[in-house]
This record gives structure tokens, C-alpha cells and sequence, in this order.
């Protein structure tokens, strides 16, 4: 009976954190195991990861720790749920929890890229003229968006205009570089061929 009570548990466990994938959770650091991180959820463990851990961070156990389900694993002990601090849907719920115009579809988050603990580029688009999607997530003096760095401990965050034409957003997404020529080499295969001035060419590449 102990087993099936068991059995079923794990059942619904995996059945209800399978649903939840892409949800931010909180938890608190219980402790660690090679490398990885035993994060206690409500009543359940839960693992984040070395590789998705990010390098800026470090924990002790008792701390709490907000973290994006990213899967679920049928082990022998049962559901192992995985969770990241790396992968961008964090960054993009943290935009909804951090943003009303996101939370209520006025503002648009079109796509998100992480170097986790470096930097970040978020593009986001706005389906109101008379809304500027940058400074909405951006908020007064930058408020809503250092809450948000603050959050992934410093990482720092580029928010980019989203425009359907190529050309536009590639020169949106490098600014503050100034772009002198953006070329389309191949359409297929997505491949621009970007012209910037020698001394642009540190800002629009970045460190490393």
C-alpha cells in the first residue's frame, strides 16, 4: 500500500510541475551535491544544476532563490524536477512580474538572449503608438529594470527595440554602436555583413 500511496504521489507530481514548465518558482538552498544546488519547493526537492547555474552567483544554504522550472526527469526516486538560472525565460517572467505593459500585452518581449551573470538582450516590440517599448520596461530612472539586474546579480541587461525589418533591427540591437552599412549576404542562411567604423568596433562587439 506504502509503495502505491508512493507511486501515485510521484504521479502527480510529475503530472502537476510537467504543466509548469517555464514557471518561475521560489525556493530555498537546502544544500549542495557535486556541484548542484537541492532546492526545497513548498514540499518537494527540487535540482538546479551546475551547468545551469549562473557564474555571478553563490549560495549558502537558507537562502531563497527564484529559478524557472526547465524540465522534469522520471528517476527511480522519482520526479526530479530541473530548474536554471541561466535559461531566458527567467529573464522574460521577471519582465512580466517587473513590467504592467508586458503582464498586459501591450508591450511585447519578441526574444530574449542571456550570457548568464554578463549580459543580456532583451527585444521587445509595442502593439500601441504611443507606447515606447524600451522605456516601459526600462521604467522612471531605470527602476523597473535594475530590479531586475539586481535579481540576476548584476547582469547587465540590453533592451532593444524588436522591428520586423532586418536591417533596422540589426542596428537597433548594436546600438550604441553606430552602424555605417548593414548588407544581407545570404537570406536563407540569416547572414548580414555589418560595417562599423574602427573605433565603433569595441562597442558594437563587446568585451571578449
Amino acid at each position: 500500500i506504502f509503495q502505491k500511496v508512493r507511486e501515485a504521489e510521484r504521479e502527480n507530481i510529475f503530472a502537476e510541475y510537467n504543466q509548469r514548465i517555464g514557471e518561475v518558482m521560489s525556493g530555498t538552498v537546502k544544500r549542495f551535491e557535486n556541484g548542484d544546488i537541492i532546492i526545497e519547493v513548498g514540499r518537494i526537492e527540487a535540482v538546479l544544476p551546475r551547468k545551469e547555474q549562473s557564474r555571478a552567483e553563490s549560495y549558502s544554504p537558507g537562502d531563497r532563490v527564484r529559478t524557472v522550472i526547465k524540465g522534469v526527469n522520471r528517476s527511480t526516486k522519482g520526479p526530479q524536477i530541473v530548474l536554471s538560472r541561466t535559461d531566458p525565460a527567467l529573464l522574460i517572467k521577471l519582465f512580466e512580474q517587473e513590467v504592467p505593459e508586458i503582464y498586459d500585452g501591450t508591450v511585447m518581449i519578441r526574444g530574449a538572449v542571456r550570457e548568464a551573470g554578463d549580459r543580456a538582450k532583451v527585444a521587445v516590440y509595442s502593439r500601441e503608438r504611443d507606447v515606447d517599448p524600451v522605456g516601459a520596461c526600462v521604467g522612471m530612472k531605470g527602476t523597473r529594470v535594475q530590479a531586475i539586474i539586481r535579481e540576476l546579480r548584476g547582469e547587465k541587461i540590453d533592451i532593444v527595440e524588436w522591428s520586423d525589418d532586418a536591417t533596422t533591427f540589426v542596428i537597433n540591437s548594436l546600438s550604441p554602436a553606430k552602424v555605417s552599412r548593414v548588407s544581407v549576404l545570404d537570406e536563407a542562411q540569416r547572414i548580414m555583413e555589418v560595417v562599423v567604423e574602427d573605433k565603433q568596433l569595441g562597442v558594437a562587439i563587446g568585451k571578449k
